[in-house]
C-alpha cells in the first residue's frame, strides 16, 4: 500500500473544515449527526481522506452510540491502531493505514464474532455503494 502524505495546506484545502477537524486534529462528530450512522446500505465505507477501503457494510451493526460501527475492518492492514490516552482514558484510536487520518477508536464490548466495536466517525468516512446486479431478461 502507498502511503498518502500531504501538507496541512493540502488537507486544508481537500477536506471540509469538519472532515479537517476529525481526520487530521483528531477530533470526535456529535453523536447523531453524521449521514452514515444510520446507513443500512450494501457498499464498502472509505476513507474520506484518500479513499482506502475500511469497512464493509456486512460488518456494520447497530450500536446505539450515534456513530458508525464495524465488528472489523475489510482487512487487518487497512486500519492502524494506537494508544490514546487523553482526557485522562486509555482508549485505542483507530487511523487509516494509509493517510493516517483519524477516524475513531475499537473497544471490547462489540457483538459476535469479533467483540470488538469499531465506533467510527461518520465524516472521516464516505460510503460506496455495491452495484446493482443487472437483472435476467
Amino acid at each position: 500500500m502507498d502511503k498518502v502524505t500531504k501538507s496541512d495546506a493540502e488537507w486544508r484545502a481537500e477536506l471540509t473544515p469538519m472532515q479537517y477537524e476529525v481526520l487530521r486534529k483528531h477530533g470526535t462528530e456529535r453523536a447523531f449527526t453524521g449521514e452514515l450512522w444510520d446507513n443500512h446500505a450494501d457498499g464498502t465505507y472509505v476513507c474520506a481522506g484518500c479513499g482506502q477501503p475500511l469497512f464493509a457494510s456486512d460488518a456494520k451493526f447497530e450500536s446505539g452510540t450515534g456513530w458508525p460501527s464495524f465488528t472489523r475492518p475489510v482487512a487487518p492492514q487497512a486500519v492502524s491502531e494506537h494508544d490514546d490516552r487523553k482526557f485522562f482514558m486509555r482508549r485505542t484510536e483507530v487511523r487509516c493505514a494509509r493517510c493516517d487520518g483519524h477516524l475513531g477508536h475499537v473497544f471490547e464490548d462489540g457483538p459476535p464474532p469479533t467483540g470488538l466495536r469499531y465506533c467510527m466517525n461518520g465524516i472521516a468516512l464516505q460510503f460506496e455503494p455495491h452495484e446493482s446486479e443487472p437483472s435476467a431478461s
